[in-house]
């Protein structure tokens, strides 16, 4: 992704070794917002060997400002057997409290969309918490449109424990 200033002086860019402390904050920031403030196990070594590591499972983009990262895009692949192409899964998208309304969240997706754009991916997905009626505004607002008729399913311990036993 090519590094971007915004009018502002903030920078969107690719997150980089350093950054794991601030993608982790925004993190937790994000957790609190959705109301689950103790949902958060992940470490900033975790971060580090994930987006940084020999083999790397998901990437993220930030805004910095003022030398401080104030928004996140944290993404991985996926793949389509349907297009037979890859997409981007946006795991969380995350700006500031203070600082929203500045055009970063805009900008972050934008910057998924040039890396869809550049690499040929037709798909650029992700969920959105149905209470959370300001983030599904904003995302109709640059023209995404929600899979109504698809609905996620997760499975975690103990049900991944009795379905690995079966």
């Amino acid at each position: 992704m090519q590094q971007r200033t915004l009018p502002d002086g903030a920078i969107v860019r690719d997150a980089r070794p350093g950054d794991e402390d601030g993608i982790l904050e925004c993190i937790r920031l994000l957790a609190e917002y959705e109301r689950e403030p103790d949902a958060v196990q992940n470490t900033a070594e975790e971060i580090a060997a994930t987006l940084f590591g020999p083999q790397p499972h998901a990437f993220a983009h930030v805004i910095e400002r003022n030398h401080l990262i104030v928004g996140i895009a944290v993404w991985f692949l996926t793949y389509s057997t349907w297009t037979g192409k890859n997409g981007i899964w946006l795991e969380d998208l995350y700006v500031d409290d203070a600082l929203r309304g500045r055009g970063y969240g805009t900008a972050l997706l934008a910057s998924l969309a040039q890396v869809c754009r550049e690499r040929g991916y037709p798909r650029l997905e992700w969920t959105v918490l149905d209470w959370n009626e300001p983030s599904i505004a904003f995302y109709r607002s640059i023209g995404a449109t929600p899979m109504e008729e698809w609905t996620t399913q997760r499975m975690t311990s103990p049900a991944l424990e009795i379905l690995a036993a079966r």
